[in-house]
């Protein structure tokens, strides 16, 4: 509740901040004006699509003091982060008792919905944040959502004033139990409550968030110092409890040694876990996509999941193969290695394709369905590439003692019509054409001991070569020119073992690091903006195309 523990990402006020080239700030605007105007800030993005969440930020100060000004930064950095975002007066004491600031901030929630089209706001996703006093007004905000002695006679009753997730810096929870354990108590809190414990013991209890936590409280994430002395770290434990026995959510980040108005490191550590709270509940659901995977691992088995949630659809064994390939309508080709086998099965899983030992197969190790309806089949045992239809007739094959004796991985027909072969044990691909020339070979730096796993060719001509000791993927071209290194010795992504790779619609590269035991979406700039771990050992990977 202390007056300075309102600047919660900045050190100082900045009543004229600097606005970023990409965010549009409007400054006093009127939301409410019941008892005496008030007034809030509102930041959004230049440039968005469709509705965008929304946070609004309520200022501390002990209920008697505090200016909205102070969250500027902050509501200038979620603006950039593609939220609109606001910071919010309220009525003080001792001039304005409680419930007037509680009124006043469900207001502004509702100011925001009302005024969701001219800014574009999702009405759907709108949540706050607020340190000290506004700690408070914003747990009161997540817990008393329906409760309409809290609602006021300020404009726009016809718009809830619900919030989808609260953010409180150290704000408290159980105003009976402040006195004593917080060093201005005993001067705020009879201020804005109209007496001290002994004279207004029921509103004290009526204006504890702790007394309304319910099986319907928003989301909560507490964030609060251990050496607290305005408002005392117990207060958050306190809450965590009472939501967990609820059933509710609620998350505690406890920072060892801060006090009332974090510093230094604090701060960044409590805007990190802030933000990422807001993405994670303010956030549009992530549209999933469905990939294959194929499990090398103990687990034997080829998954259909989506991603990047990871949500399993079905299962299938695989006796531990290593190739996969999404079909159309719903259809997978996959290897089973072990059992001589390359299988085809439809939506339902019942098998309608099958070439295997009856045909002389010695251990498939990668499939591919081909445009004009062949597949093509790698046997690493017999060293042989070939070409089959789908009545089993033998059209194209290449063999060499090379690719013999387990020493070949994957292999993948090109749109030239142009065959790649990863030749593992030597280091190296090889693109042989229909005559069986070999017509262009690349081998990684390090020679050998990179085992390349896969060479997929691009639709710029260049190819992705997957390789280990470091477990990187490059994309080379026709001259052997490497224009691009995902992983290898770059601190931004480290893998130990690259193996199966495909590309998203959106251009992503998908990748997965096979003793890693984690898939990887890689965007153009080699970010990683997606990642699962796992207990699988994924040989290969596939995108399913809509």
């Amino acid at each position: 509740m202390k007056i300075a523990s309102a600047v919660l990402f900045a050190a100082t006020l900045a009543a004229q901040p600097q606005v970023p080239g990409s965010v549009i700030l409007e400054r006093g605007i009127e939301y409410s004006r019941v008892g005496e105007p008030q007034h809030l800030d509102i930041a959004r993005p230049k440039s968005a699509e469709g509705r965008l969440p929304a946070v609004v930020a309520i200022h501390g100060g002990g209920f008697r003091a505090g200016k909205r000004d102070s969250y500027l930064p902050l509501i200038l950095k979620l603006a950039e982060r593609g939220y609109v975002a606001a910071t919010v007066d309220y009525r003080l004491s001792p001039k304005h008792q409680f419930p007037a600031a509680v009124e006043d901030v469900k207001a502004s929630i509702r100011w925001m919905r009302a005024n969701a089209t001219r800014y574009g706001i999702d009405p759907d996703r709108i949540g706050t944040i607020g340190g000290s006093a506004g700690g408070h007004l914003v747990l009161m905000l997540g817990l008393t959502a329906g409760v309409p002695e809290f609602e006021g006679t300020g404009p726009n009753r016809e718009f809830s004033s619900k919030v989808q997730c609260v953010v409180d810096y150290y704000g408290p929870s159980d105003f009976t139990q402040s006195y004593g354990k917080s060093v201005d108590a005993h001067e705020v809190l009879p201020m804005w409550l109209g007496g001290d414990l002994s004279t207004q013991d029921k509103l004290h209890r009526r204006a504890s968030p702790l007394n309304w936590v319910s099986p319907n409280a928003a989301p909560i994430l507490a964030i609060h110092g251990t050496e607290d002395k305005f408002v005392a770290h117990e207060q958050s434990v306190w809450l965590m409890d009472r939501l967990k026995g609820a059933g509710a959510h609620g998350e505690l980040l406890t920072l060892q040694g801060a006090g009332h108005g974090f510093k230094g490191d604090d701060i960044a550590k409590a805007e990190q876990a802030a933000v990422a709270f807001f993405d994670k509940f303010l956030r549009a659901p992530v549209k999933q996509q469905k990939v294959l995977v194929s499990d090398h691992g103990p687990a034997g088995e080829v998954i259909l999941m989506d991603w990047p949630s990871g949500k399993v659809h079905w299962k299938v064994p695989n006796q531990r193969g290593h190739d996969v390939q999404a079909l159309p309508g719903g259809n997978v080709l996959y290897t089973v290695g072990p059992a001589r086998k390359v299988i085809e099965i439809d939506a339902n899983r019942n098998e309608v394709w099958t070439y295997g030992a009856n045909e002389g197969l010695e251990h498939p190790i990668s499939a591919q369905r081909l445009d004009n309806g062949n597949t093509l089949i790698h046997d690493a045992r017999k060293g042989e590439t070939i070409e089959v239809t789908r009545d089993k007739k033998v059209v194209w094959r290449y063999a060499h003692p090379e690719l013999a004796n387990m020493q070949s991985r994957n292999a993948r027909r090109t749109p030239e019509g142009t065959t790649i072969i990863s030749v593992e044990v030597l280091g190296k691909i090889i693109e042989v054409d229909a005559k069986g020339n070999v017509v262009w070979s690349f081998t990684g730096e390090g020679g050998a001991k990179r085992r390349p796993y896969r060479g997929m060719r691009l639709s710029n001509g260049n190819t992705i070569v997957s390789m280990t000791e470091p477990g990187e993927v490059v994309e080379v071209t026709k001259e052997g020119k490497v224009v691009r290194s995902l992983g290898g010795l770059s601190p931004k992504l480290r893998m130990g073992w690259a193996s199966g790779t495909d590309v998203f619609p959106n251009g992503n590269l998908f990748i997965n690091d096979y003793t890693g035991r984690r898939l990887i979406e890689v965007d153009a700039q080699g970010n990683v903006v997606n990642e699962l771990r796992g207990s699988f050992n994924i040989a290969s990977v596939a995108v399913v195309k809509d």
